[in-house]
């Protein structure tokens, strides 16, 4: 019970705060570049009406306060379910450093954004995409065989399985992710490309501070004052 109070309590603070920082840090590098790409689909969905008729519109929350308040909040909600896996990792070694944080934050940011991002990168508003559900599918794949691929690779001593691990990371890869038949969409090149860099950097950015914030609170829950030799 303790051990559950530890991960719950570590997951709530770091993944909380790690979650504002991913939320403050969005509103100066990928927000402005989701309202520009907006001003083409909005323009874009103005000439689909002129030909087609009006169609009823999705809810959606008005710039200003209300959008970066739901912002915020999404991102401290990630931040949260991302924190209590990250712990639960520790838990299962039963050790950690905030030098140990900082790698399993980079491995967390490999399996979650990385690989998926080779075969299905962020997408803009105005993006042809393929469908939801199969991207849906492929993403959940590619991110549970790559954290498999990862976890094999670093603590399997055989050379047999950490070889397998590497071909778990590949697996994904070479079955392709699902891809609309035209690739394109009504922002321009320059920003869709910005935009990818952007999230990525960012995410990185959210990743490494989540994982060296779990580590702390993790060591302060759990009562460990030296660290360990290993992280």
């Amino acid at each position: 019970m303790k051990a559950f109070n530890s991960i719950l309590l570590t997951a709530l603070l770091a993944g909380g705060l790690a979650g504002l920082v991913l939320g403050g840090v969005q509103q100066f590098t990928v927000v402005p570049m989701i309202l520009e790409a907006e001003t083409y689909e909005t323009a874009g969905a103005e000439e689909h009406e002129a030909t087609h008729g009006h169609e009823a519109e999705e809810w959606a929350p008005e710039d200003g306060i209300e959008r970066t308040f739901w912002t915020v909040l999404n991102s401290v909600l990630i931040g949260i379910g991302f924190g209590m896996l990250l712990t639960a990792c520790y838990a299962l070694r039963g050790k950690v450093t905030w030098k140990g944080g900082i790698l399993w934050g980079l491995a967390g940011f490999a399996a979650f954004n990385i690989a998926p991002a080779l075969g299905l990168p962020p997408e803009l508003p105005g993006d042809m995409a393929a469908g939801l559900e199969q991207r849906q599918v492929w993403w959940v794949l590619t991110v549970v065989v790559t954290a498999a691929g990862f976890w094999i690779i670093a603590f399997q001593p055989k050379r047999y399985l950490k070889l397998f691990g590497v071909g778990l990371l590949a697996l994904p890869h070479l079955f392709g992710a699902p891809q609309p038949e035209v690739h394109t969409g009504l922002a321009p090149d320059e920003l869709r490309q910005a935009y990818i860099t952007a999230t990525l950097m960012t995410n990185a950015v959210f990743w490494v501070v989540l994982g060296v914030f779990c580590a702390l609170f993790y060591r302060h829950f759990t009562g460990t004052t030296e660290d360990p030799a290993l992280a």
